[in-house]
C-alpha cells in the first residue's frame, strides 16, 4: 500500500467508522438464524412428543448413534441390538467425523460409518404426511425410515473404488404408522477430507418442508440469474469500450459467482445434470474461490487507481496461481485440505482492500464509502462460509447474498462512473460543437468581427484617455491644494515668527501677552488645517473604517441639535430643528445604516461651514424629509442659513479638496477642507450631498441616504 493512511477531517472519520458499523449490523443480519434448537437427542434417541412437526419442523440435532467402519442395514441394527445390547458410540450432528475420538484414536474424513436415531412423535403428527428434508452429504448415503429404503444418493463402498460419490438436496415422504421412527443412515467418504454429516436435517409437515425448499430454491436461482444477468451485462459493456477495464473485471467476478452459487445451497447445478463429474464439479467450485480474489483486487484498482501497490498485485499474482495449479493437478482429497488456506488468502484480499477504501474514503473519492459498506457486509458472510464449511459455524451459504449485495452496489457505482462519463462526453461535445459554430460565425463575419474589436479597442483608449485627464486634473488639483496650503501656512508662520522675534528683542514687553495669544491661535489653526488635510486624504484611499448599524434618523437628529445648540446660539445665531410631526406620530420612522460618529462629523462641518458665513443675528435650520429616489425610500437631511449665499455657478465646485470660497470683505478663514470631508464620509454611506442658493441670501445644502422605512406605533 502506498504512503501512509493520512488523517482526515472529524466528519470524513465519522462516516467511515458508521459504514463500518452498519456494515458489520447488516452482515449480522445476513446471518441471523433462529434460536438453537429447542430439541435435542440424547443416546440417539429424540423425544418430539411435545412439537408439532405438521406446523413447527424441527431439525435432528444432538447425539446419533455411530458405528465406524460399518454398513449396517435396519435388519442388522434390530439383530446387533438383540446380541449385544445399547451402542457405546454416539456422535453429535451435524458434524463431521474428521477428528472424532475412537477408542485413543482421532477418526480421518475418509471411511464410512452408520448413524442412527429413534424420533418419538406426537399424537397428532402420528397421522399426519411427514417429510425429511435432507441435505448434501459428503459424499453418499441411504437412509431407511422404519425399515424402508427412502432416500439414496450416489453409491455407498466400503472403499474408494466401490462408491460413488455425489451431492444433491433431497425431499422424501412418508407417513408414520406409529408414534416412532427408526432411521438409519449410511455414509461413505473417500474422496472428501470431511465426510459425514456435516448439515442440519430437518424433520416437519410435507407441505411445509415443501414450502421451505421452494422459497430455497426461488433464491438461490433468483442470487444466480442476478448474478450471472449482471456479469454478462458489463462484460457486454466492456466489449463495446475496451478502454475502460473495470466493466471486465467486474464481468469475471459476477459470473463466475454466478456459476458458483449453481454448487451450493440447493445444489441446482446437480438438478439440471445429475450425471455431472463430482470431481469436476469441485475443481469448479474451488478454482473460482481462488480466483475471485485477484480479480476483485484488479477491479479496484481500476476503480481507486495506485491504492494496489505493484507488490501485492505480484504476491496475489503468484499465489492465486499457485493454488490454480494445486486444484486442477491434484484430486479433491488434497486440495480440499486447503479450503481454510485458501479462505484466509481471500480474507487477506478483502481486508486489504478495506484498508485501501478507508485511505480513498479519508481523501474523499466518489464511492469509497459505499464500497467500504458492502465490502464488510460481504466479508462477513465470507468468512461465515469459510467457518461453515471447516465445521466452526451453524450458519452456512450465505456468502451468495452478501456477494448479491456487494455486486449490486458495485452496479450502481459502475452505472454512475458510466453516466458520469457519457454526461461529460456530451458536454464535451455540445462545447465543441459551440466552438465550432461560433469559429464558423467568426469566418463568415470577419470583417464585421474586425470593426467590432477595432470599435472595442478605440473605446477602450478613449476610456483610458478620460482616465488619463482625470488623472492629470486630479494631479494638478493637488499641487494646486499643496500650494494653496503653502500659502495658508506661510502667512501665520510669518507672522508667528515676527511674534517671537518681537518677544525675543523685547520690542513692547507690556504686548508679549497678546503675542503669545497669536502664536496659540495660529498653532491651533495650522495643526487643524493638517488634521483635515491628513483625515482627508485617509479617505480618499479608503483608509477609514466605518462601524455600520441600524439608527433610528429622527433620535440621532435630534441628538445632534441639542449637541451643538449652545455652540450655534453662542455664535449669535438662532438654530432651530425642524422634523414635522413624525416623531410625534410615531408612525413610519426612517432607519439609516451608518456609522453615527462619522455622519455627526459630516453634519457639523456643514454647520460649521453654515456658521462662517452667517452674521450673528442670522438662522440656522435643521430638517429631516423622507422622500422616493429611484423606487427607495431616502433620507433627506437639510441645513439651511441666511448667510451671504454662493455663486450659483461655483455650487459643483465647493466641495473640491482644493477649493475655497472668500467673499471679499468677509475676513473669513479656513482650510477649506471640510465641506470635501464631508462628501467623501456622506458618498461612503452610499448616500450625497448637495447644495442650493441663489448667491445673493442664503444657502441650503442637502445630505441623503438611503434607509428603510418601518411603522411605528400610533
Amino acid at each position: 500500500m502506498r504512503g501512509i493512511l493520512r488523517v482526515g477531517s472529524r466528519k470524513v472519520w465519522f462516516y467511515i467508522v458508521a459504514a463500518v458499523v452498519v456494515g458489520l449490523v447488516a452482515g449480522y443480519v445476513v446471518l441471523s438464524e433462529q434460536d438453537s434448537p429447542k430439541f435435542q437427542s440424547e443416546k440417539g434417541i429424540l423425544d418430539l412428543t411435545q412439537a408439532q412437526l405438521s406446523t413447527n419442523p424441527q431439525k435432528l440435532t444432538g447425539k446419533w448413534a455411530f458405528y465406524w467402519q460399518e454398513l449396517l442395514s435396519p435388519e442388522d441394527m434390530r439383530v446387533r441390538s438383540a446380541r449385544e445390547g445399547n451402542q457405546d458410540h454416539w456422535i453429535n450432528i451435524p458434524r463431521s467425523w474428521l477428528g472424532y475420538p475412537l477408542e485413543g484414536q482421532r477418526l480421518s474424513g475418509t471411511g464410512y460409518a452408520t448413524f442412527g436415531l429413534v424420533v418419538h412423535l406426537s399424537e397428532q403428527d402420528r397421522d399426519e404426511m411427514l417429510a425429511l428434508r435432507l441435505p448434501s452429504i459428503f459424499n453418499a448415503y441411504k437412509l431407511w425410515v422404519n425399515g424402508e429404503l427412502l432416500a439414496e444418493v450416489g453409491e455407498v463402498g466400503q472403499d474408494k473404488h466401490s462408491m460413488t460419490p455425489q451431492l444433491e438436496t433431497k425431499l422424501v415422504y412418508f407417513q408414520p404408522e406409529s408414534d416412532t421412527l427408526e432411521l438409519v443412515m449410511q455414509v461413505s467418504n473417500f474422496q472428501h477430507h470431511r465426510g459425514g454429516i456435516t448439515k442440519n436435517i430437518e424433520l416437519g409437515g410435507s407441505d411445509v418442508l415443501t414450502t421451505k425448499t421452494n422459497l430455497n430454491l426461488a433464491r438461490d436461482m433468483f442470487i444466480t440469474a442476478s448474478l450471472l444477468v449482471i456479469g454478462l451485462y458489463n462484460l457486454l459493456l466492456f466489449m463495446l469500450r475496451r478502454k475502460d477495464k473495470a466493466p471486465l473485471y467486474f464481468g469475471l467476478f459476477t459470473v463466475l459467482l454466478g456459476i458458483r452459487s449453481l454448487f451450493n445451497g440447493e445444489l441446482i447445478f446437480t438438478q439440471w445434470l445429475p450425471h455431472f463429474p463430482w470431481e469436476l464439479q469441485f475443481k469448479i467450485e474451488y478454482l473460482i474461490l481462488c480466483l475471485s480474489g485477484y480479480i476483485i483486487t484488479m477491479y479496484f484498482d481500476c476503480i481507486f487507481p495506485n491504492y494496489v501497490s505493484r507488490w501485492f498485485r505480484l504476491g496475489a499474482r503468484i499465489v492465486t496461481g499457485a493454488f490454480c495449479i494445486l486444484v486442477v493437478v491434484t484430486p479433491a482429497i488434497i486440495y480440499t485440505k486447503f479450503l481454510l488456506v485458501i479462505g484466509v488468502m481471500v480474507v487477506l484480499h478483502m481486508i486489504y482492500l478495506m484498508i485501501g477504501l478507508v485511505q480513498a474514503a479519508v481523501r474523499r473519492m466518489e464511492g469509497a464509502l459505499i464500497f467500504l459498506l458492502v465490502s464488510v457486509v460481504t466479508l462477513v458472510t465470507v468468512v461465515n462460509d469459510f467457518l461453515y464449511f471447516n465445521g466452526w459455524s451453524l450458519v452456512g451459504n450465505t456468502s451468495p447474498l452478501g456477494l448479491l449485495i456487494f455486486t449490486i452496489a458495485q452496479l450502481i457505482l459502475l452505472s454512475s462512473r458510466s453516466t458520469r462519463t457519457a454526461s461529460n462526453e456530451e458536454r464535451i461535445t455540445r462545447e465543441l460543437q459551440y466552438v465550432n459554430d461560433k469559429l464558423i460565425e467568426m469566418n463568415m463575419n470577419l470583417e464585421q468581427t474586425v470593426q467590432e474589436r477595432t470599435q472595442a479597442l478605440s473605446t477602450v483608449h478613449d476610456d483610458l484617455q478620460i482616465s488619463y485627464d482625470r488623472l492629470l486634473h486630479s494631479e494638478q488639483g493637488r499641487k494646486k491644494l499643496l500650494a494653496y496650503i503653502t500659502h495658508d501656512l506661510r502667512m501665520p508662520l510669518s507672522s508667528m515668527l515676527g511674534y517671537v522675534e518681537a518677544i525675543q528683542d523685547r520690542v513692547k514687553p507690556e504686548r508679549n501677552e497678546h503675542y503669545l495669544k497669536y502664536i496659540r491661535e495660529n498653532t491651533i489653526r495650522i495643526n487643524r488645517m493638517i488634521e483635515e488635510l491628513s483625515f482627508l486624504s485617509h479617505l480618499e484611499t479608503g483608509q477609514v473604517s466605518y462601524r455600520m448599524e441600524p439608527i433610528q434618523i429622527i433620535p440621532f437628529l435630534r441628538d445632534f441639535f441639542e449637541q451643538y445648540e449652545l455652540v450655534v446660539r453662542d455664535a449669535g445665531l438662532d438654530f432651530i430643528l425642524d422634523i414635522g410631526d413624525a416623531e410625534d406620530q410615531q408612525f413610519n420612522l426612517p432607519i439609516v445604516e451608518m456609522d453615527a460618529k462619522r455622519v455627526e462629523q459630516a453634519l457639523f462641518n456643514l454647520v460649521s461651514n453654515a456658521m462662517k458665513f452667517t452674521s450673528r443675528g442670522g438662522l440656522l435650520r435643521i430638517a429631516l424629509a423622507v422622500d422616493e429616489l429611484n423606487y427607495a425610500p431616502h433620507a433627506v437631511i437639510s441645513i439651511q442659513d441666511s448667510g451671504m449665499g454662493i455663486p450659483p455657478e461655483q455650487l459643483e465646485q465647493i466641495f473640491e479638496r482644493n477649493y475655497r470660497y472668500d467673499r471679499p470683505g468677509m475676513g473669513i478663514e479656513g482650510s477649506g477642507l471640510g465641506l470635501a470631508i464631508c462628501r467623501e464620509i456622506v458618498q461612503a454611506h452610499g448616500g450625497m450631498v448637495r447644495a442650493e442658493s441663489d448667491g445673493k441670501m442664503g444657502a441650503t445644502f442637502y445630505v441623503t441616504f438611503p434607509c428603510t422605512v418601518i411603522e411605528g406605533k400610533g
